[in-house]
């Protein structure tokens, strides 16, 4: 995982709520055994029509919006299925930060362990950016050793995140990684 401490990015405004892992990541994408490579089928059905082409009613395909970081969303984010190719996907795509007024547990906690930053705030300042983001681009400023986002105004916004997830996250450490850190004492035990 690569380490995160603060992220600058533009916002991708995503005025939806429920939005499950299967709009996410659609099942047929699911066949590939790596973690990358997600990215190009995120929201596949919302992003193409049947053809294959771009949909110009999906604002993902909008040129304001390319080079997206942060994605702003509705309530129950990742609800659905458990697939851990819902943050795969959105990570290889580019997103680092996820806000929205709440997400489903498990996406929750499965972005944690994939180095993605899911972020609860309450659903009046969603939707204060959200109409920022849909009327003009908006860029927002997480720093997660503060736990603030910070906005173009200069507002600040505290998020809570348990520490254990904080301290992995910054220092970049999946379950293996953090598995690692006693290898001396494995080794010993394996030893005896």
């Amino acid at each position: 995982m690569e380490p995160i401490e603060s992220h600058t990015g533009k916002v991708f405004p995503l005025n939806r709520a429920n939005v499950d892992t299967d709009q996410i990541i659609p099942k047929q994408f699911l066949t590939r055994i790596e973690r990358t490579g997600y990215g190009q089928f995120l929201f596949f059905h919302w992003r193409f029509d049947d053809d294959g082409n771009k949909r110009d009613d999906f604002l993902l395909n909008d040129s304001k919006y390319v080079d997206s970081t942060i994605l702003l969303s509705q309530e129950n984010f990742g609800c659905g299925s458990s697939r851990e190719h819902a943050p795969w996907a959105l990570k290889d795509y580019g997103f680092r930060v996820i806000i929205a007024p709440s997400f489903a547990d498990i996406f929750y906690n499965n972005s944690l362990k994939n180095g993605l930053v899911p972020i609860v705030i309450n659903k009046d300042q969603v939707n204060e950016w959200m109409e920022q983001a849909l009327n003009d681009k908006l860029t927002l400023a997480m720093n997660l050793k503060e736990q603030i986002i910070r906005d173009e105004s200069g507002q600040e916004i505290h998020f809570d995140i348990p520490e254990y997830h904080k301290e992995k996250l910054i220092n970049g450490w999946d379950d293996i990684a953090l598995t690692l850190q006693h290898e001396e004492k494995i080794s010993m035990y394996e030893n005896r």
